[in-house]
């Protein structure tokens, strides 16, 4: 089987931020919101078992996650705007757990979700707390990154 093409990762990180949103909200249960968005037509067209992956992951270990944010943030997570909180989730995990995923596209899609979905200046706050997280979890990989600058 092939690699998913980025753009199939991208549409799980659109979905997961909806879906973490609807968590957040409505608290659906995570198993009826897991088949609630895979039966969505348009997730033909997402990496389907990263976005599972994922959205099991985040809501398993957001409470281990969220005081590396909290560490380089000025507030709680807990007093972020829910689309805010999703795309930090989504972050974190990525950078925490799939270190395949380089931390620059894990940066860069973050920003992008803010920017699509957060609001006024959320990807500005997302890109700072990442970036600084990132310096902490993938220390050697930033650290390469920039010397080859």
């Amino acid at each position: 089987m092939s690699a998913p093409h980025p753009a199939q990762r991208r549409r799980a990180r659109r979905f997961l931020v909806q879906a973490l949103y609807q968590w957040q909200l409505a608290g659906t249960e995570p198993s009826l919101l897991e088949a609630q968005f895979l039966a969505e037509e348009e997730m033909a067209a997402a990496d389907v078992a990263y976005f599972r992956e994922l959205l099991r992951g985040i809501l398993a270990e957001r409470e281990r996650l969220e005081p590396l944010a909290e560490r380089f943030s000025s507030r709680p997570l807990a007093s972020l705007d829910p689309v805010t909180r999703a795309v930090l989730w989504i972050g974190l995990y990525e950078l925490a757990e799939r270190l395949e995923v380089p931390y620059k596209v894990v940066l860069n899609e973050a920003v992008d979700l803010a920017r699509t979905f957060g609001p006024d200046e959320a990807h500005r706050f997302v890109n700072g707390v990442l970036d600084r997280v990132a310096g902490l979890c993938r220390a050697v990989e930033v650290a390469a990154e920039r010397r080859a600058r």
